[in-house]
């Protein structure tokens, strides 16, 4: 069924509304670079590289290896690891045995990675060289279905000279104790043959990854996504990405081959840092620097931006706590940014104010996107340039992909522009359904003019230019005296006042208009300031009803490890205060 055209004079012209060719494997984005350019540089961690033939030589390895294990299509591995380069090869690897990621947070308790691999029902695990990270896993496979665990070292994949001195220094990360049956990677990788099992994938159906979505309304639950859901969105990106390449071109398709690095600092177990960072580096020839913790240095992401002076990246998906944290870093004109050129915002709505202050500080252009753990990610964005990018929205939906506002009540009847509803997405990037859960998969998708629609639970509009506006979650919409206020609409205010480095909206019970906002501020570096100026700077700038009634300062307002404010674990603080 064709799309109609959306309705936007800024739709960008040379984007097509729908395109083909996604009907393939996840891990030819791999093959085709590797075949393409061999040579090129794919990972870069610490100065040391990997070309895409290293890499696909290790993923071809890793494929044979899961196969002698007995993994067989369909079977479930699950990755535990930060941003390393090993990530790529197994990856890929598990793919090519016809197996299924299970992508792990390693930030993960015990507990909480059990739930995951017996949820899953996983086989296999790749884990750290660690003294946190290896004891949490020996802990977590007790009792699953996990028979075989593979450990990784960061040692040989550092420069040599740094790998000898950080032996003999003892600075390379190593558990203390290493289980008997445990496996090495290198080890497993220089017995094993490059030469992956013969596997027939059906990309519309089969499966390539399980991610977990963050489970704020209970226990996580796992997205279940095919290979053709990431190839539809990595193909949307490639056709979405007009940049300007060179101060003062024009606006051209995204280079391939190696003309760009993409800064990993978002967490590849997470669909945003997986697909718009090492899956789009790979589907165009193109650099992915390793960062494990974007965080470290003092003060924190003191490292990261010693990293972009160093090696150059050209794009940057992010969310908008880090572009905060850049902007308000004490040091931030010690750096050079200038290498950045696109910069992709997700994960959450993009204050304007942090937009403002990150582009004037880098000259690179941010264009704010849209999804969903259960959409690839990306589902729809912006413009990939200022004449066109309208800030404070997410864009337009991505070729082939069709957004609707629809009613909060039965998520069935659409709505008139203009208007509130709950955001409705249908494209060849949406989940096949929740794992093993037929009930709650049915709960979230419906069928509107011979489509199927995923119900996102964000409330949105789309507003009178044709762009897809976010007003905000449909759990975090705080009722005062019959008025709707939306967190995010007050945040933007506050981001505003030049004192405040991040903000957080929740509602709080009160007995005379039901809710109150209550806001959460954390200042920039060195500043102080009182709730009266913050209060009359809100009495400035937004209506009576919106305005917090309470405003409480912290050193840190809670994140999550991709960095979103989370905005729920303020809201249960309160709840327990009031109880």
């Amino acid at each position: 069924m064709s799309l109609k055209p959306w309705p936007a004079p800024n739709w960008p012209a040379a984007v097509p509304r729908e395109i083909t060719g996604y009907d393939k494997p996840l891990f030819s984005v791999l093959d085709e670079a590797a075949a393409k350019y061999p040579g090129n540089v794919y990972t870069i961690f610490s100065d040391a590289t990997r070309t895409y033939a290293q890499v696909k030589d290790t993923a071809d390895r890793v494929a044979h290896f899961l196969h002698s294990r007995g993994i067989r299509q369909g079977d479930r591995v699950a990755i535990f690891l930060p941003n390393l380069p090993h990530y790529p090869a197994i990856y890929f690897g598990i793919l090519k045995a016809g197996a299924v990621c299970v992508t792990c947070n390693p930030l993960y308790t015990a507990s909480e990675l059990g739930y995951q691999l017996k949820d899953a029902g996983a086989k296999a695990l790749f884990c750290m060289d660690h003294p946190q990270f290896y004891p949490t896993t020996v802990k977590a496979v007790a009792g699953t279905a996990v028979e075989t665990v593979v450990i990784c070292s960061v040692k040989s994949y550092l420069p040599p000279l740094k790998g000898f001195l950080g032996g003999l220094l003892g600075k390379i990360p190593k558990a203390a104790h290493h289980e008997p049956g445990h496996l090495f990677f290198d080890q497993v990788v220089a017995a094993a043959r490059p030469v992956p099992p013969a596997v027939t994938i059906k990309p519309m159906e089969d499966l390539a990854l399980i991610i977990y979505t963050g489970g704020t309304t209970g226990v996580p639950k796992g997205a279940a996504l095919t290979h053709a859901n990431f190839m539809h969105d990595l193909m949307a990106l490639d056709a979405w990405a007009l940049l300007v390449h060179e101060p003062g071109g024009k606006p051209e398709r995204l280079r391939h081959g190696g003309f760009h690095s993409y800064l990993g600092v978002l967490p590849w177990y997470h669909s945003f840092g997986m697909t718009v960072a090492m899956l789009s580096a790979a589907a165009s020839g193109s650099r992915l620097i390793c960062v494990p913790d974007p965080r470290a240095g003092d003060p924190p992401f003191s490292e990261v931006l010693k990293i972009v002076q160093k090696h150059r990246p050209t794009m940057m998906p992010a969310v908008p706590t880090i572009f905060v944290a850049f902007t308000n870093h004490r040091d931030i004109d010690k750096y050079d940014l200038s290498s950045l050129v696109g910069c992709f915002s997700g994960g959450a709505p993009l204050p304007p104010e942090v937009c403002k202050r990150f582009e004037e500080k880098t000259g690179a252009v941010i264009f704010e996107g849209y999804g969903l753990s259960e959409t690839a990610p990306v589902a729809s964005a912006n413009p990939t340039n200022t004449t066109q990018r309208k800030i404070g929205s997410i864009g337009f939906p991505m070729p082939s992909t069709d957004i609707k506002i629809v009613d909060l009540e039965t998520g069935e009847k659409e709505l008139p522009q203009g208007q509130d509803g709950e955001v409705a997405i249908s494209g060849p990037q949406v989940m096949k359904g929740y794992w093993n859960r037929p009930a709650e998969t049915e709960a979230v998708f419906r069928q509107i003019e011979g489509r199927r629609y995923f119900l996102t639970g964000d409330i949105g509009q789309v507003d009178a230019e044709g762009y897809l506006v976010i007003t905000d979650r449909k759990k975090d919409m705080v009722l005062v005296g019959g008025f709707n206020v939306y967190p995010r609409e007050v945040e933007d205010v506050l981001f505003t006042h030049p004192k405040v480095g991040l903000a957080a909206v929740v509602g709080v019970p009160d007995p005379k208009s039901g809710e109150a906002v209550k806001a959460f501020l954390q200042l920039k570096p060195g500043e102080q300031a009182t709730a009266e100026e913050i209060m009359d700077w809100c009495k400035e700038h937004m209506a009576g009803y919106k305005r917090p009634k309470f405003i409480e300062f912290r050193e840190a307002i809670p994140v999550s490890p991709v960095g979103k404010v989370l905005r729920r674990v303020l809201r249960d603080e309160e709840l327990k205060k009031g109880a």
